[in-house]
C-alpha cells in the first residue's frame, strides 16, 4: 500500500521511483512509467514452486499468506500455476497480520482436520515464525507434512541470527532467486558485516540475504543514472495550486531532470552483484531460482529451476555467461526427519475418514457382498467391486482412509434404490459410494464418475432345449413348410416343361397318359438323386435339365448340412426381441433395475413383466415357462449375465444385445479431486494383470463365457435363402416353353390356322394343334448311340428307335437275332407306338406314307438290359 502511494506521487511529480522490496504483483497493473522494480516479481516465482508440487505427484496444496496486498498478490498467480500442473486449491487459508497466537493455532487445527498435507506459506518473516512454532507444537511440523516457502518467507527465515527459527522449520523447502557466489559478493560481504558489527555489537552471525544485495545493486543503478544524466535541474517547476489544498503534497511541483532520470535508468545495464542488471519496462528479468532444504543450521541446496530447464540438480557455468544443466535433484529431508516422499494427502483421524456408501442387496453378491454378525455387532463387506476399490486407493500417491457404510435400515434392509444411494453423495451423506454402480447421464449431472471398471450393456438371455430327433417328422425340419411346397411344386412344373419339350420327338416321353404322367414325375424328382434314365434330346430341354440340376444340387447339399446341424446343435426356443413382443411372452428383470424402463420402451405389456432378485429366482422362472408364472426372456446387464451364465452354464445364452452402458463406476461429489486420481489407476489396472486375477477370484475363469451378443440361430431353412435359385430356374423354364409355343406355332399354324379353311373355329383349330403336337415329329434328327438319322422326304419311309437304343448299329441283316418290324403305316398313328398284323392295317390313316421297302423302313425297337 505504501508503494501504490509512493509510485502515485512519482508520477505526478515526474520523479523516478526505484524500489527493492515492493515484490507484489499488483503493482505491475498501475503501469506508471517512473516506477522501476529493483527486485523480482514474486509471480515469477509461482512456476518453480509448482515444479516441486509437480515433481513429486502431489494432487492439492493449501496456500497460506498474510491478509494484505501482499499476501493477496501473488495467490492468483500460484493458483494458475498449479492447476497448470494438474494440482487442486481445496482451500486458501489467511491469517491477518495482527493474529493472535491462538487465531494462528485455531486455523491450523482447520488446516490439520483435512486431507491436504502440502502448505505453500507466503507471510513476512515474523509472522511465518509464529507460524512455524505453533506448527510443530501441534505436531504438524512431523512426517506426512511438506511445508514450502516463497522467496520472501524463505530470505528472512534463512538469515535469521536466532538458531530457534531454523530449529522450527527443519525439512522445510524454500525458493529464493539464484544469486551466483563470486569473488566480489564474499569481499561485500565480509565488508558488509564488519560493519553492521560495529553498529550492532549485541547481534552476533547476521547474514545479508538477496533483498540487501538487490538493493545494493539498485542503489549502484540510481548513481550511474544519476551520473549519465547529471546533477543539473534538479529543481521543480511549480505548478497552478489551488490556495484552499489541506496538505503539501498538493504543492509538489514537477522534476526538471526527472525524465532525463527516467531515460538513464531505463539504460543502465552492468554487472552487479546479483548478476546482469538491466530493466526491461521498468521490471528486472527473472533469472533462475535455487531450491533449498532446511536441515541443521541453514539451507541446503538440493536443485535448480530455470524458465528454459526446469528443475535441474545442478547448473554448470559455460563460457562465463551461459549455464548448462544436470538433470534430477537430490534427496530431501522433509519434516519428520525422514527422505521417505510424503504423499500429499494425510492419514484423516477416526473422525475424518471418508464415509463410503455401498448398497446392500440379496442377490448377486459376487460385486458386493454385506454379512453383518449380530452377535459382535460388526459388519463385514466383501466383493468385486470392494477389492477393486481397495487395490486402488493402495496404488494412490497419498493416503487415504475411508470406511464402508451400508445403506441400509436398521434391520438390515435396503435403505434405498441405487438412485437413491448415488443421491446421498449429492446431499453430502457419504463421500463416495462403491459398488455395482451402473454409469448414467441422469446420475452424471450431479455427481462425478470414475472410469468404468467393468463393462455393461443391457441384454436379453433365453433358454436353450436340445432337438426331440425321435419325432416321427423330423425330417421335415431342415426345411420351412414354405420351402416344401416351393421345392413340390417347381419339380411338377420342371417335369413338365422338360415333357412339353421331348413329347413330340423323344420316345421316353411317349406312351398312355399314365405312362407319361408317370414319366414326369420320375424324371423331375428323380434328378434329387441324379438317376433320371430318360435322355433329353431337345436343346431346350438340356439347358432346362441343366439349371435345374445345379438347383437340386445346393436344395440336397443344404438340406443335408441343416440336418446335421439339427442333430448337433441345440436350439433357441426364442430367437429375438421382437418374437416375444410379437408372441405376447412374459419377460423378467432384476428387481430395482434400471432395465424396466428399457423393457417398456420395447413395447412389452407391464402385466407382463416379472421380477427377480437372484438368479435362482430368475432359473425357477424359466422352469415354470411363460404364461404358467414363468418367463420365457429375461432383460438384464451384462454383468449380472454372466454371473447366470457361470452357475447355469448349458442352460442359457445371449440372445440380443442393443443397448450399450456406460459400465460400473465409482461414485464421487462433483469436483473431488479423488474421481480423476482413481480413474487413472483403474485404467493402469485394467492395462495389467491386477483386474483381471480380481475377476478370477470372484467370477472364475470367464474364457469359456459366450461373448456378449452371441447367440444360437435358427437352423432351419426358408425359401428366403433360395427364391433366387427359383427365379433363375423358374425363368429359364419359361422362355424355353415359350420358345417352344413361338417355332411349333410358326411351323404348324400355316397350314391350320391359315385363311383357306375360315369357317372352322377357333377353338377348333386350336384343338387340332393339340392333336398335331400329340403326333410325332419325324422331322428332327434323331440320334441312336451318337449317330445322327436325318429325316427322310419324299417316298422313304421314317426310322424310329423306340424305347432305348441297341449297342448294335442300324443294319439289322448283321444281328442274329432279327429286330421287330413294323410297317410305315403304323408310325402316323399316335396312340399305337407297337407294330401291327396285316389284318389291322385297314386302320391306317389316308395320309400315312405308302408303304416301302420293310427292310429299309423299319423301325428298330430293342430294349437292351444294359440300362
Amino acid at each position: 500500500m505504501q508503494a501504490n502511494f509512493v509510485i502515485d506521487l512519482g508520477e505526478k511529480a515526474r520523479v523516478p521511483i526505484l524500489s527493492f522490496s515492493a515484490t507484489s504483483p499488483s503493482l505491475t497493473s498501475i503501469r506508471s512509467t517512473y516506477f522501476f522494480r529493483a527486485t523480482l516479481n514474486d509471480s515469477t516465482q509461482v512456476n518453480a514452486i509448482s515444479a516441486l508440487v509437480q515433481v513429486f505427484k502431489w494432487k492439492e496444496a493449501v496456500p497460506i499468506y498474510v491478509d494484505n496486498v501482499y499476501g493477496e498478490g501473488i495467490i492468483p498467480y500460484l493458483i494458475d500455476a498449479l492447476q497448470a500442473v494438474d494440482a487442486r486449491v481445496p482451500y486458501r487459508s489467511v491469517i491477518s497480520p495482527s493474529a493472535t497466537d491462538e487465531q494462528i493455532v485455531e486455523e491450523l487445527y482447520k488446516l490439520m482436520g483435512m486431507q491436504t498435507r502440502v502448505f505453500i506459506v507466503h507471510m513476512y518473516g515474523s509472522l511465518g515464525t509464529r507460524l512455524f512454532s505453533k506448527a510443530k507444537e501441534i505436531g504438524m511440523m512431523s512426517e506426512g507434512s511438506v511445508w514450502i516457502m516463497t522467496d520472501g518467507l524463505t530470505a528472512d527465515l534463512l538469515s535469521s541470527p536466532n538458531p530457534s527459527v531454523t530449529e522450527t522449520i527443519q525439512g522445510v523447502l524454500g525458493v529464493k532467486p539464484y544469486v551466483p557466489s563470486t569473488k566480489e559478493i564474499q569481499d561485500f560481504r565480509v565488508r558488509w558485516k564488519r560493519k553492521f558489527q560495529q553498529d550492532n555489537p549485541y547481534i552476533i552471525d547476521a547474514e545479508l540475504n538477496n533483498y540487501g544485495l538487490r538493493g545494493y545493486d539498485g542503489a549502484t543503478a540510481l548513481a550511474l543514472a544519476v551520473e549519465k544524466a547529471g546533477t543539473k535541474n534538479f529543481g521543480f517547476r511549480k505548478e497552478n495550486v489551488s490556495s484552499r489544498s489541506s496538505t503539501d503534497l498538493a504543492t509538489l511541483g514537477v522534476s526538471l531532470n526527472g525524465p532525463n532520470l527516467l531515460q538513464a535508468l531505463s539504460n543502465t545495464s552492468f554487472k552487479g552483484l546479483t548478476g546482469d542488471y538491466h530493466f526491461v519496462d521498468g521490471q528486472l528479468q527473472p533469472p533462475a531460482f535455487q531450491i533449498v532444504n532446511v536441515n541443521g543450521n541453514g539451507g541446503r541446496e538440493i536443485g535448480f529451476w530455470t524458465p528454459t530447464k526446469g528443475l535441474v540438480k545442478q547448473l554448470v557455468p559455460s563460457n562465463g555467461t551461459n549455464w548448462n544443466s544436470v538433470s534430477g535433484i537430490s534427496t530431501l529431508i522433509f519434516p519428520g526427519d525422514t527422505t521417505a516422499v510424503p504423499k500429499g494427502r494425510g492419514i484423516s483421524t477416526k473422525e475424518n475418514k471418508l464415509r463410503i456408501g455401498v448398497p446392500v442387496k440379496p442377490s448377486f453378491r459376487q460385486f458386493v457382498d454385506v454379512i453383518k454378525y449380530p452377535g459382535s455387532n460388526t459388519t463385514k463387506i466383501t466383493g468385486f467391486c470392494i477389492d477393486v476399490f481397495d487395490t486402488v486407493v493402495k496404488t494412490l500417491p497419498y493416503d487415504l482412509a475411508y470406511e464402508y457404510v451400508p445403506f441400509a435400515k436398521p434391520d438390515g434392509e435396503p435403505a434405498g434404490t441405487y438412485n437413491d444411494l448415488v443421491y446421498q453423495v449429492y446431499l453430502k451423506n457419504f463421500d463416495a459410494v462403491v459398488g455395482d454402480i451402473t454409469m448414467l447421464y441422469s446420475r452424471s449431472l450431479i455427481i462425478d464418475y470414475t472410469l468404468p471398471f467393468i463393462e455393461s450393456g443391457v441384454s436379453v438371455f433365453v433358454p436353450i432345449e436340445g432337438h426331440n430327433i425321435e419325432n416321427a417328422w423330423f425330417f421335415l425340419k431342415p426345411l420351412t413348410w414354405d420351402l416344401w411346397v416351393s421345392s413340390l411344386i417347381f419339380f411338377v412344373f420342371i417335369g413338365f416343361v422338360v415333357w412339353v419339350l421331348e413329347h413330340r420327338i423323344n420316345g421316353d416321353f411317349r406312351g398312355s397318359a399314365s405312362h407319361q404322367a408317370g414319366t414326369v414325375f420320375w424324371f423331375s424328382f428323380s434328378t434329387m438323386v441324379f438317376a433320371q434314365r430318360e435322355r433329353v434330346v431337345s436343346n431346350l430341354s438340356r439347358v432346362v435339365v441343366i439349371i435345374w440340376c445345379f438347383v437340386v444340387l445346393i436344395l440336397t447339399q443344404s438340406y443335408t448340412a441343416s440336418l446335421s446341424s439339427l442333430l448337433t446343435v441345440q436350439q433357441l426356443k426364442v430367437t429375438d426381441v421382437n418374437e416375444l413382443v410379437n408372441k405376447g411372452e412374459y419377460v423378467g428383470y432384476q428387481k430395482g433395475s434400471l432395465v424396466l424402463g428399457i423393457v417398456l420402451g420395447l413395447g412389452f405389456d407391464k402385466s407382463k413383466i416379472l421380477t427377480y432378485n437372484s438368479s435362482e429366482e430368475c432359473h425357477e422362472l424359466f422352469s415354470k415357462g411363460s404364461g404358467n408364472g414363468g418367463i420365457a426372456a429375461a432383460f438384464d446387464e451384462t454383468p449380472y449375465i454372466r454371473l447366470l451364465m457361470l452357475e447355469y452354464r448349458s442352460q442359457y445364452t445371449v440372445i440380443d444385445l442393443s443397448f450399450k452402458m456406460g459400465g460400473f463406476g465409482f461414485v464421487f461429489p462433483k469436483g473431488s479431486p479423488l474421481a480423476p486420481d482413481i480413474s487413472r489407476e483403474i485404467l493402469n489396472m485394467t492395462e495389467g494383470d491386477k483386474m483381471k486375477g480380481i475377476q478370477d477370484k470372484w467370477f472364475g475363469d470367464q474364457t469359456s463365457y459366450p461373448d456378449s451378443g452371441t447367440s444360437v440361430p435358427s437352423n432351419t431353412l426358408s425359401i428366403k435363402s433360395f427364391w433366387g435359385l427359383f427365379l433363375i430356374a423358374g425363368i429359364a423354364a419359361l422362355l424355353a416353353l415359350i420358345i417352344f409355343i413361338v417355332m411349333f406355332v410358326h411351323q404348324e399354324g400355316r397350314g391350320v390356322l391359315g385363311p383357306s379353311d375360315s369357317t372352322t373355329s377357333i377353338w377348333s383349330q386350336i384343338r387340332h394343334l393339340f392333336s398335331i403336337f400329340n403326333q410325332r415329329d419325324f422331322t428332327s434328327h434323331i440320334e441312336v448311340n451318337g449317330i445322327h438319322l436325318p429325316s427322310q422326304s419324299g417316298n422313304s419311309a421314317h426310322t424310329e428307335i423306340h424305347g432305348y437304343p441297341s449297342s448294335a448299329g442300324c443294319d439289322t441283316s448283321r444281328n442274329s437275332q432279327a429286330p421287330q418290324v413294323t410297317s410305315a403305316d403304323q408310325l402316323t398313328n399316335p396312340n399305337q407306338e407297337m407294330p401291327v398284323k396285316d389284318n389291322q392295317k385297314s386302320n391306317v390313316n389316308h395320309e400315312t406314307p405308302p408303304r416301302t421297302d420293310q427292310r429299309s423302313n423299319a423301325i428298330i425297337h430293342q430294349r437292351t438290359n444294359s440300362y
